[in-house]
């Protein structure tokens, strides 16, 4: 079973990477923030590797930039019902914005946090919460991984704003993009001025 790969990024698409490692290039798919943070073509790249055998025999590659995040898509995967490898990395690309968050979340029961912070509609949100609640690590064993500020400045941002009366979804989006732009280093308090900036361009 293939476990790690470490080559070069060869392609980059929309949901995948070629990535070739002595002369084989292998198709790997990344959840968005992941696929994100590998950087342009040609950058080194090593990523921990999850296997999956579809239903016509086919099998794919799943890459994670940590541990972390292959045992929560793992998790996701094999504990939550009607669950395979693409929608388990659609949930991991949710989760990974701030993986010890979404683990508080998900321990507190918060469905309001799980829909209006990390994007879940409240179906899925209760599927999570009744599958992950007593396997999850506590919060503060989990390491952040995908979203580039420090873990908790995501979910503070988008608080502060829902306060100013602003609709989750538009301040989540705002966030997300003032983030990436202000940089792994950002504060909660220039990521909320900058999304200010955008959803209030009068």
């Amino acid at each position: 079973m293939l476990a790690y790969l470490r080559g070069r990024i060869v392609v980059k698409n929309a949901d995948s990477a070629v990535i070739e490692t002595s002369g084989v290039g292998y198709e790997v798919f990344f959840c968005a923030p992941s696929l994100e943070a590998l950087g342009p073509e040609g950058s080194p790249v090593e990523t921990h590797i999850a296997e999956s055998i579809s239903m016509y025999g086919g099998t794919a590659l799943y890459g994670f930039l940590s541990l972390e995040e292959k045992r929560l898509f793992d998790l996701l995967r094999d504990a939550v019902p009607n669950t395979g490898a693409k929608k388990a990395l659609d949930y991991l690309g949710k989760a990974v914005k701030s993986m010890p968050d979404f683990t508080a979340a998900v321990a507190a029961k918060d469905l309001k946090r799980l829909t209006a912070i990390f994007g879940f509609t409240a179906k899925t949100a209760d599927k999570l919460i009744a599958a992950l609640k007593d396997k999850l690590p506590e919060a503060g064993q989990a390491a952040g991984a995908g979203f580039g500020a420090a873990s908790g400045v995501y979910v503070q941002a988008i608080n502060a704003l829902t306060a100013l009366g602003f609709r989750a979804g538009e301040a989540r989006a705002a966030v997300e993009a003032a983030a990436a732009s202000a940089g792994p280093a950002a504060t909660a308090e220039t990521i909320i001025r900058q999304a200010l900036r955008a959803l209030s361009p009068g």
